[in-house]
């Protein structure tokens, strides 16, 4: 489609801008690591034609928005899914957002890429009198420092971890809990340019698990088939491939769910942090929350600052809770709500769904 050269406040980045860009955003780390990190990725290791918007009066008003491009939304409009980073001292350049009527229309279901929670509170404040945000939290979790006196067991004799090949994509494209939407050229590219490793059987070379550095920065996607799970294969794919996104200059980071305790038990060991609050939205006009029909977050859930709190005192319930951390699924917490991201068939969401909740279960092990 035709790629628009300016909005009513902002305009097109030229690719000459950008290394400019990605170094202001250094000064506003971490709560800019994901925009950081997606334009550092895309400067050295392209993998999709991205298109990023600052206002108008940048850097007076510093607010940056990154459309994609590489997810299937609806009518394959790349204007209907986008990810914005502002300041958290400057938010009320948000406020922008509210008349930018070129780049985007509010008046179609938009689809918004994991953003600084702050950032989209203050979209809610003009967007609920029209229309519903149905929210998806994250939190940020960022590695400084890798925990490298961390022992883990061997791998079994019939198990081997190795690099990722174009041979492996549609193996990997096959675990992907949102295949329907995310294309496969996406993940021809990345196993060719960024670091990715799997752990496969030896003598059948069936892929076990799998994890890649995606192209927003991120630690992208591990994944791990069910009858594999348990192994001790998720968390040595996540703590190798960590080293190498390391080695290569970048900042790793993951997305994880609140109430994903195994998952934020994993990452914390291997050293990561949380750094902030985020959520994924999907906007949707002309719908009122009574006809939403689900429960909305409270005051309390979703006005939060994003700011990452710091660990309480444990508690006795906290250790009956921690034995029963190995049951629960563990993810990354991105991808097994992608297929939320464009209109598609009920029978394809319910199959999208259905594959998301088989495979988000990484590897529970620890």
């Amino acid at each position: 489609m035709e790629i628009i050269p300016e909005g009513k406040h902002f305009r097109l980045v030229q690719e000459s801008e950008l290394p400019e860009i990605l170094e202001y955003l250094e000064r506003y780390k971490p709560e800019s690591l994901k925009f950081h990190q997606t334009i550092k990725t895309y400067l050295n290791d392209r993998v999709w034609d991205f298109y990023f918007y600052v206002s108008k009066d940048w850097p007076e008003k510093p607010i940056i928005l990154h459309f994609p491009g590489c997810t299937l939304t609806p009518n394959n409009n790349i204007y209907q899914s986008f990810g914005i980073f502002c300041p958290s001292t400057q938010i009320e350049c948000v406020d922008l957002m509210r008349t930018e009527d070129v780049l985007i229309d509010w008046q179609k279901p938009l689809y918004l890429n994991f953003t600084h929670i702050a950032i989209m509170n203050r979209l809610d404040d003009f967007y609920s009198t029209f229309g519903v945000m149905e929210r998806l939290e994250g939190d940020i979790y960022v590695c400084d420092k890798l925990n490298t006196d961390l022992e883990l067991e061997e791998l079994s004799d019939d198990a081997e971890m190795r690099p990722l090949t174009a041979d492996d994509v549609k193996g990997i494209h096959d675990l992907y809990p949102a295949s329907e939407i995310e294309r496969i050229e996406v993940f021809e590219i990345l196993v060719q340019v960024l670091p990715g490793l799997g752990i496969f059987r030896k003598d059948t070379n069936e892929l076990a698990a799998w994890m890649v550095h995606s192209y927003y920065g991120a630690m992208f996607s591990m994944q791990t088939r069910p009858e594999y799970r348990r192994k001790g294969y998720g968390i040595r794919l996540a703590r190798s491939l960590t080293k190498l996104v390391i080695e290569r200059g970048y900042s790793p980071f993951v997305v994880i769910r609140p109430q994903n305790d195994a998952s934020r038990n994993l990452y914390t060991k291997l050293g990561f942090k949380k750094a902030y609050e985020t959520c994924r939205v999907k906007m949707t006009p002309g719908l009122k929350e009574e006809d939403h029909g689900e429960e909305q977050p409270s005051n309390h859930q979703a006005k939060t600052n994003g700011v990452a709190k710091g660990e309480g005192p444990t508690t006795k319930a906290d250790d009956d809770t921690e034995a029963n951390k190995e049951n629960q699924p563990v993810d990354e917490g991105i991808e097994d709500m992608l297929a939320e991201k464009c209109d598609i068939g009920k029978e394809e969401m319910s199959t999208a769904h259905a594959k998301a909740a088989m495979d988000e279960g990484i590897e529970e092990d620890k």
